[in-house]
């Protein structure tokens, strides 16, 4: 298996007033021919990434910043 550090990955840059995220991406959506179904599935995994975070010590490790 080829090492993540050498992927040449879709990368998309995400910012709002108050983020700015750099996401790489691993999955492959191509096999999803649908657009509207391909983001939608995006856009659920996304939002899974976020939870999966929000549980993780690293997320409070990182609120710890502002202390």
């Amino acid at each position: 298996m080829e090492d993540i550090d050498n992927l040449l990955l879709p990368e998309i840059n995400l910012e709002t007033d108050d983020i700015i995220m750099n996401i790489a991406v691993k999955k492959d959506y191509s096999q999803i021919e649908d657009l509207a179904e391909r983001k939608k599935e995006f856009i659920k995994d996304l939002k899974d990434f976020i939870e999966e975070f929000s549980q993780t010590p690293e997320s409070m490790e990182f609120m710890e910043y502002y202390d």
